[in-house]
């Protein structure tokens, strides 16, 4: 082949990969990876639809609530994201997806959370040495306790309430000396409860399947002799009502650019966040019998994955998944080295690639190949506030392979931003790699069993969210967490602690809202205190700058503490821009514990395009793999198992 034809082919080559890149879609989004051995728990949503049918008493509904949160969260160590004001995370859906555990005021919370968005009330209460919630229907109160894994029905059929239950358990203490003599003994208490003893014990208990016959719940530590001491106080000082302040906002919105792989994986290697599970759950299902009779075939509970985002330079693809991407050329463009490089020497050039995730950071490494020109320099800065702040983390003044350890700027983070300002001519990247250590739930992850599977593959609406959360705890988030007041809210009247109102009595406070793409609803969640009725926020909303604005909610009083989520649909057509306000009004105190805003918007770049599905797991101590790609936008596919397998990982990147 002659020298002309052999550069003919390149060019063509380079020509077909810019091709390739403008005619692709940057982003695929609402990735939906489902087999017909789990249940569809994406979003809250598919939840709603998964277990509230058409007919369900609101008795049922509220034990379907309660069947979902045994089913995925396990009592344990609650994690901590340094972000809530109660410090353990509250979001059913994270509890879902991104733990799978958590302690009793995290069950309490994921029911009061999912009975509210289904039109249920739900309130938490606090008893001796546990915390519970209960809902509202049929004129009363009735307590489901998904933490300790129980509920009791009366003899008409409804489920108790607390009162109802401590009623019980008192009466029955005071009705012998005998029965005296055990109170507050746990020692006693297990030895009267053995073989069937604690039949004997308050009719209300005495019928419930959550017991073994040693009064154990199916956990293996728990139960009657527990709840026979919970329920067991006197006074005022315990039995009153609390909110736990469910989080509500996380959904599961798996999105792919073209170089980006996410690995879930059923097993974990041991990291996880502040908070940490014991080692048996790390390591097995011993304790996670009554999940398994619910539907959950995970090997374990505790996962750990990967996110890599290798990002393609050279042919230009990069720009459809940049956030900015200026004053740059790529070798596909212009057939110079490096793979991206400064384009007018005369200015620098700009990458700004946004790394979101729905599954919690552990570690993050970035790693590139820089080419400096004569007195270039790249800088590399870091942001956790969607990119109102930078912080520099590595600035290059020499060629040559780098590695920078982000983990002291991404732990605990789901969505970061990373800037490089490339000065000088031939200065740029040949490489670019940002890889992060992963923390999910084994339980909601399309498994794989022996026979026949049938896979469904689905991307859904191509939206993507910027959220507004930050601690309102500054002292204790600071150097673990990103703060609200980081968000640079325009607040007159209120303070920066959990936005209280002022001495005046009267205050507001407004976040600005922005987005890549057409802005298409705000969603917000408030975990908020006022104590007088003439206490609380209105909620409003600008999308003129702050020119007028119109009414959405209010936070009212009298209440000690309450939770809302609310949803904000009419933005106008185009809008990426907005404010939203709360207005405080306050006789006796106004505040807000939590605040989480999140703003979906049309992905300026996004589409469906090919995604490739990688199952791996061990059958008869051999590695299998299947490996399938997805050509339309819902598909449905087998694969067949012979012997009973092991899972491993599954693996998600979209063809390029």
């Amino acid at each position: 082949m002659s020298r002309i034809l052999k550069l003919a082919v390149i060019v063509s080559v380079l020509l077909a990969g810019v091709l390739r890149a403008e005619e692709s879609p940057g982003v695929v989004s609402h990735i939906k990876v489902l087999s017909d051995k789990v249940e569809d728990v994406t979003t809250l949503e598919d939840w709603k639809k998964t277990y509230i049918k058409d007919g369900m008493s609101d008795q049922e509904k509220a034990i379907a609530v309660w069947k979902t949160v045994v089913k995925y969260r396990h009592q344990d160590s609650p994690p901590n994201e340094f972000m809530a004001f109660g410090e353990n995370v509250h979001d059913p859906l994270k509890t879902i997806h991104v733990y799978g555990y958590g302690m009793c005021c995290c069950a309490s919370s994921n029911i009061e959370g999912l009975a509210r968005y289904i039109g249920l009330q739900a309130r938490g209460r606090i008893i001796n040495q546990h915390s519970v919630p209960e809902v509202f229907y049929d004129n009363a109160w009735h307590l489901f306790d998904a933490s300790l894994m129980n509920y009791f029905t009366k003899t008409d059929g409804k489920v108790a309430s607390v009162d109802e239950i401590h009623q019980a358990v008192t009466d029955w203490f005071a009705k012998s000396p005998e029965n005296g003599a055990l109170r507050g003994n746990d020692n006693k208490l297990r030895a009267f409860a053995m073989n069937e003893g604690w039949k004997k014990g308050p009719e209300l208990l005495a019928g419930s399947p959550f017991y073994d016959k040693n009064g154990i719940n199916p956990a293996g530590w728990h139960g009657w002799p527990s709840n026979m001491q919970e329920y067991d106080w006197n006074g005022n000082k315990l039995g009153g009502v609390y909110e736990y302040g469910p989080s509500m906002g996380y959904q599961l919105n798996i999105q792919l650019r073209e170089g980006e792989k996410l690995t879930r994986n059923w097993f974990n290697q041991k990291m996880n966040v502040p908070g940490d599970p014991n080692d048996e759950l790390m390591s097995s299902r011993k304790s996670l019998g009554f999940q398994a009779k619910l539907g959950d075939l995970a090997p374990g509970r505790v996962g750990n994955g990967t996110l890599e985002y290798e990002v393609p330079l050279a042919s230009g693809a990069f720009r459809k998944g940049a956030l900015a991407a200026d004053n740059l050329a790529c070798t596909a463009e212009d057939k110079a080295a490096p793979a991206v490089h400064v384009k007018d020497a005369a200015s620098p050039g700009v990458l700004i690639v946004r790394m979101a995730s729905s599954y919690i950071y552990l570690d993050s490494t970035l790693s590139f190949k820089a080419a400096v020109g004569s007195g270039g320099a790249i800088t590399v800065s870091f942001s956790q506030n969607n990119g109102l702040d930078w912080t520099e983390v590595s600035k290059i003044d020499a060629a040559g392979p780098q590695t920078v350890d982000l983990k002291k700027y991404g732990f605990l983070r789901y969505d970061y931003r990373l800037k490089f300002e490339f000065k000088g001519a031939g200065t740029g990247l040949d490489t670019l790699n940002i890889k992060h250590g992963i923390l999910h739930s084994q339980a909601p992850l399309p498994l794989l069993t022996e026979g026949e599977n049938t896979v469904t593959f689905n991307a859904g609406a191509q939206e993507g969210t910027i959220t507004y959360e930050g601690a309102m705890k500054a002292d204790l988030a600071k150097g673990k967490q990103v703060t609200f007041m980081e968000y640079h809210p325009e607040l007159k009247g209120l303070n920066e602690a959990i936005l209280g109102v002022g001495d005046s009595g009267a205050g507001e406070g407004a976040v600005n809202v922005e987005t890549p793409g057409e802005m298409t609803r705000i969603r917000m969640n408030a975990h908020w205190r006022a104590r007088a009725a003439k206490d609380g926020y209105e909620i409003q909303v600008s999308f003129d700058d702050g020119k007028t604005w119109k009414p959405v909610d209010k936070l009212e009083g009298p209440t000690a503490a309450c939770t809302k989520y609310i949803t904000i649909g009419d933005v106008p057509s185009n809008t990426k821009k907005a404010k939203l306000k709360l207005v405080g009004h306050q006789q006796n105190t106004a505040c807000i514990f939590d605040l989480r805003i999140d703003a979906d918007y049309k992905e300026p770049n996004g589409g469906f395009r090919p995604v490739k599905i990688t199952y791996v797991w061990d059958e008869g101590g051999q590695k299998k793999e299947d490996v399938h790609v997805v050509k339309k936008a819902s598909e449905s596919y087998t694969i067949k198992i012979a012997g009973k397998p092991l899972m491993k990982s599954v693996v998600l990147e979209v063809e390029k």
